[in-house]
């Protein structure tokens, strides 16, 4: 009796497991086609349920960003990008849409280091890089013209 009551028990708990990590790339899966179907709100939720099933999910992290980029919640967005930066250091993606907001910042420091670890790990968005480096080019003040006395 107590044998088939530990083994009820334990496929119950095994169903149970294999149910869980289903239905967690269920819930990522189902937020990125409402993504691209451009209903944030509903695609929010679902890579919000994703992360409570599964905290170490990079690209959930990365795509709520890109609905609080969407919605202009910048406080929101580098949250989330913070987070999937600790989670996978190496996404180039979340890299450059950091590059992006410490620019729109005028942290010109931060959008230089970033572009170091951009350069090191990019693979796809290399020529983004080139980009936001001309823009700080152009922004940035010279030292030389900008304190010099006429």
């Amino acid at each position: 009796m107590v044998r088939n009551l530990k083994l009820t028990i334990f496929f119950y708990l095994i169903i149970n497991i294999f149910n869980i990590s289903i239905s967690n790339e269920n819930f990522f899966k189902k937020g990125l086609e409402l993504f691209n179907d451009k209903k944030y709100e509903d695609a929010q939720f679902m890579f919000e349920r994703s992360i409570v099933f599964n905290p170490k999910d990079s690209f959930s992290y990365l795509y709520l960003a890109k609905i609080y980029n969407f919605k202009e919640d910048q406080k929101k967005e580098e949250k989330n990008l913070e987070a999937t930066l600790l989670i996978e250091p190496s996404n180039e993606e979340a890299i450059l849409m950091s590059m992006k907001i410490a620019l729109k910042k005028s942290n010109y420091l931060k959008v230089k280091d970033l572009s170091k670890t951009f350069t090191k790990v990019c693979k796809k968005l290399c020529e983004e890089n080139k980009g936001i480096l001309e823009s700080l080019e152009n922004i940035e003040p010279k030292n030389n013209e900008s304190w010099s006395k006429p």
